[in-house]
């Protein structure tokens, strides 16, 4: 199976967003700049998180 671009970009979020989360408190810097480019990737397609799980079909 192959991904579209937006897919391994909403793909990307999705990982980046669940890293954030688990080291916030390990790396609180490392865990902002990794949320940080979850929501650039986001933003480039107009999508909330919770749409990108939905759209993944992973949730």
């Amino acid at each position: 199976m192959s991904l579209t671009d937006r897919q391994e970009d909403l793909l990307i979020a999705v990982a980046l967003t669940e890293f954030s989360v688990h080291y916030e408190q390990a790396d609180p810097e490392l865990s902002r700049r990794a949320w940080q480019l979850a929501a650039d990737r986001l933003v480039d397609h107009d999508v909330e998180p919770a749409e990108a799980v939905d759209e993944l079909e992973i949730g």
